[in-house]
């Protein structure tokens, strides 16, 4: 084998094992590589398939390549010279503040694992739900800590943010910003990302490129994180970010089993596999890699494939391997020497399988001590078995120039986990008298409580203590201020596993919003997902939006609904919302908006949809499109940003209904009133009751109702059953507009509508103009009145045939109902009893989104290659 590809490395960020030239070689050996990216120990391989270049992500022509033993990355010899990217055993000695992932399972598109290389198959693979980390389950813990930094933590203060480098996984026809060539690639893990801007560049490239990070196209949009702050002592990233931990994340720490990803050929009784522990912790719990090895070989060797195992990047001279059995190896290796001439070693045949990887004992460590701040470099100092913290702090603030205060995170952990003893980071931070104030979110109380009751339960339930903490009240829900961490989660934890009233509380920590930091014309999304609507659809938007954005901005409706997030921007001046989820989901966010209005500094955010309902009709008025279908995330937030603002009117619904007895007298009992808000339609009749017929098919069997397909599928079966059935609506309702007696036709259902949309774009009043009416708008405080005559006539209506029967137009209308009958509003059904219905205007009207048109023609085939080329700071997003 040539020597001439060989380059001498002597510093100690090089590979875990370069080979030595005088060394003896044993059979296992192998003349390995060394080149200036730390960490990568390379050997020359024979290739025996198409293979691509990690570096430079060209085909390698001919059968020879270059392969690191510890994390795979493939190179031409040309490239090895040039070759930056750091190696797995190494990526976590260059990240100066660590930033722990919050793992999920992984979707379905083809990604790559950031640790191993290697591609990600079936149900082991996981990525990060802030950034774009993909793993396999195995490698999660080798991963770099090294998320995003979306808010302040306690005493950070950082007003400048760096470009977020993540490498590969990037949509196709990406482009370099540097060269402007591609740099995507679908066979490996080539090319970088920046994680905030969304810029592309070669891994050689990127390094030229100006390190503070604008936020790209959507800085306007993105929450910034300096704006943020959370103190998150004794909360998990997932608290944090309001991420369920579901039962895939607690098999990742139950059921580790790990593998070497070198691949070992095994020749018949020449290969021997170790089961190898970093720690008596490891031990304990069961935690090993498998490390296959040649019978012959050295000591030294086996310590150095067990380093390379678990991506410790230090050398296998200060590191020894002891029996399970707790006793150690007293020669130099593992096997016995016999004396033979060559001096060949050879293992005994009772040896262990089953091995416990240890540091050796050493006088002196060198301690890397870190800056909480970032503002200050990585500084090391050498301490001994006599050495304290004064005598450190003494050697090292000199070298600062500052008054700091020791902070000890962790201590020598070298019997416990050797790969938490390679990653443990020893911090100063400034001395500063710092108060603690945690936000917690408390849910779930029963509603319409005076403040006193809000405060007896809080005390009774959870014995919250009045002197550490401060409540902000809503109905059903409080949101404390605690002073106190212990305190805090102690609430946090409480809150989780108590009821009041047969019904659950939930707990979630807010951030707190500095809206002095917000940029001058800012104008951050609050962004609410129900990942319930569309399927599948709703999960991947919200961790699409996420990534895009800060996720401190993304709130999820099924953890505790609008209100978390309504609360965050409470101090916003001005802010714009983005709901996904269907027409029942908007008008929840309508509603809590209006019921805590005088307690957010804006007034009236304006609302942009991404439609994932089945009939989707406000969507469709707002020219948001008919239905969610998998467009790129990145250019539907530019539509928002592009939207342009309209207002819409907004309906109250009071139904004070008496209780009816079989003969058809009032009893005297009256129920108390029920008041509703309507922002598309109000339906009885025949309308109504296949509203409600769908809802019953649904509730007996939800996991069915995943598609629009299908739902509409079941609309014309539940239709079709109702063909035979004769309803005479017009004798047992009576209708004042605006006062007037109206005489209705022979109709069996009767609509309200707000918007020139019905039953999944159906224009039910029709586009043919009458002298008596006028042209409806949704902002034009008027309710149009249309009729139906049954079945058949629903679906003209739908197929486009036929409209409505017009019957009034007017601001105010009473109906009297004579029995029961079912009535839907936006889609929500119920039986309604016999009483009085009146609908009026619901106070100030609704600032709404409308995606403008010139977007929307745009918004086509050429726009889906999407993030990689529109957040280009030269090319202005376009």
């Amino acid at each position: 084998m040539a020597d001439s590809g060989r380059v001498k490395h002597d510093s100690p960020s090089s590979s875990p094992g370069p080979g030595r030239k005088k060394a003896q070689q044993s059979p296992g050996s192998k003349v390995r590589y060394s080149v200036n990216a730390p960490g990568h120990c390379f050997r020359k391989v024979t290739l025996t398939k198409p293979t691509f270049c990690h570096h430079c992500s060209d085909f390698i022509w001919g059968i020879v390549g270059f392969v690191c033993e510890v994390c795979n990355f493939m190179s031409h010899e040309k490239c090895l010279k040039h070759a930056r990217t750091v190696c797995s055993c190494m990526a976590p000695t260059q990240v100066q503040v660590p930033v722990a992932h919050c793992f999920g399972p992984a979707g379905q598109k083809k990604r790559f694992c950031c640790v191993c290389r290697k591609h990600l198959e079936g149900s082991s693979a996981l990525r990060c739900e802030v950034c774009e980390l993909h793993v396999h389950s195995d490698c999660a813990p080798f991963s770099v800590s090294d998320c995003r930094f979306c808010h302040q933590d306690g005493g950070q203060d950082i007003d400048t943010y760096q470009h977020h480098w993540r490498e590969g996984n990037m949509s196709s026809g990406a482009r370099c910003e540097v060269c402007r060539r591609t740099c995507s690639s679908s066979d490996i893990l080539a090319g970088m990302r920046c994680e905030w801007c969304g810029i592309t560049a070669h891994a050689s490239c990127y390094i030229i490129i100006p390190p503070e990070c604008s936020m790209g196209r959507l800085q306007n949009m993105i929450l910034h994180p300096s704006c943020v702050r959370i103190c998150s002592r004794n909360f998990s990233k997932m608290h944090c970010y309001r991420i369920s931990e579901n039962s895939h994340h607690s098999e990742m720490g139950n059921c580790l089993r790990f593998s070497l990803h070198v691949t070992i050929v095994v020749c018949g009784t020449r290969q021997l596999t170790l089961k190898v522990f970093d720690g008596d912790d490891a031990a304990k719990r069961n935690q090993f890699r498998l490390v296959s090895i040649p019978r012959m070989i050295k000591n030294e060797e086996v310590v150095e494939a067990s380093l390379r195992a678990f991506y410790i990047p230090d050398e296998p001279q200060d590191y020894e391997l002891q029996s399970y059995s707790q006793q150690g190896l007293f020669t130099d290796d593992i096997i016995n020497r016999n004396g033979t001439p060559d001096n060949k070693p050879i293992f005994k045949d009772t040896v262990s399988d089953s091995w416990v990887l240890r540091s050796k004992p050493k006088e002196t460590e060198v301690v890397k001590i870190y800056s909480s701040s970032r503002k200050v470099e990585v500084t090391s100092v050498t301490a001994g078995k006599s050495s304290t913290v004064d005598s450190i702090l003494k050697e090292v603030l000199p070298r600062i120039e500052k008054q700091v205060t020791w902070n000890l995170i962790l201590i020598n952990t070298a019997y416990t986990s050797l790969r938490q003893m390679n990653q443990t980071r020893f911090y100063i931070e400034e001395s500063r008298n710092r108060v603690a104030q945690v936000n917690l979110l408390l849910g779930g109380f029963p509603t319409q409580l005076e403040k006193e009751e809000y405060t007896h339960l809080l005390s009774e339930h959870l014995s919250v203590k009045s002197e550490s903490v401060s409540a902000v009240l809503f109905s059903g829900a409080v949101v404390l201020q605690i002073s106190c961490f212990s305190e805090a989660e102690r609430i946090y934890m409480l809150a989780k596993d108590t009821s009041i009233s047969s019904k659950q509380l939930y707990s979630l920590v807010i951030p707190e919003i500095m809206q002095s930091k917000l940029a001058k014309g800012s104008c951050p999304l609050l962004v609410f997902v129900n990942p319930k609507s569309g399927g599948l659809k709703g999960r991947e938007i919200l961790y699409s939006f996420r990534k895009l954005l800060n996720p401190h901005q993304v709130f999820e409706l099924t953890s505790g609904g609008p209100l978390p997030g309504l609360h965050a921007f409470r101090e916003v001046p001005h802010f714009r919302i983005l709901v996904c989820g269907g027409d029942g989901t908007v008008g929840w966010v309508l509603g809590v908006l209006e019921s805590i209005r005088h307690k957010i500094t804006c007034p009236e955010p304006a609302i942009g949809i991404i439609p994932l309902g089945t009939g989707n009709d406000l969507a469709r008025v707002l020219r948001w499109g008919v239905g969610y279908s998998g467009e790129d995330p990145y250019n539907i937030l530019l539509s928002v940003d592009e939207a342009e603002e309209v207002q819409m009117d907004r309906w109250t619904i009071l139904l004070d209904a008496q209780e009816m007895t079989e003969d058809g007298k009032e009893n005297g009992f009256l129920e108390p009133p029920k008041i509703v808000h309507m922002n598309n339609y109000f339906g009885l009749g025949i309308d109504a009751e296949l509203s409600l017929d769908f809802h019953h098919a649904r509730e007996v069997d939800p996991d069915k109702f995943n598609s629009r397909f299908h739902n509409k599928g079941v609309y014309v079966k539940v239709g079709l059953q109702k063909l035979s059935h004769t309803r005479n609506l017009h004798k047992d309702i009576r209708m004042q507009v605006d006062k007037h007696d109206v005489e209705l036709p022979t109709i069996e259902g009767l609509i309200f509508l707000n918007i020139p949309s019905w039953g999944s774009g159906a224009d039910l009043w029709g586009s043919d103009s009458e002298s008596r009416f006028g042209r409806p708008r949704i902002d034009d405080g008027m309710l149009e009145v249309v009729g139906v005559t049954g079945v058949v006539h629903m679906g003209q209506v739908q197929s486009g045939m036929r409209s409505g029967i017009r019957i009034a137009q007017g601001s105010y209308i009473r109906i009297t109902v004579n029995k029961p009958i079912p009535v839907q509003v936006d889609g929500e059904p119920w039986i309604q009893s016999p009483g009085q219905i009146i609908i009026s205007a619901a106070g100030p009207k609704v600032c709404m989104l409308r995606k403008s048109k010139t977007k929307q023609k745009k918004q086509s085939g050429s726009l889906k290659e999407g993030r990689s080329d529109s957040p280009a700071p030269s090319d202005g997003g376009q």
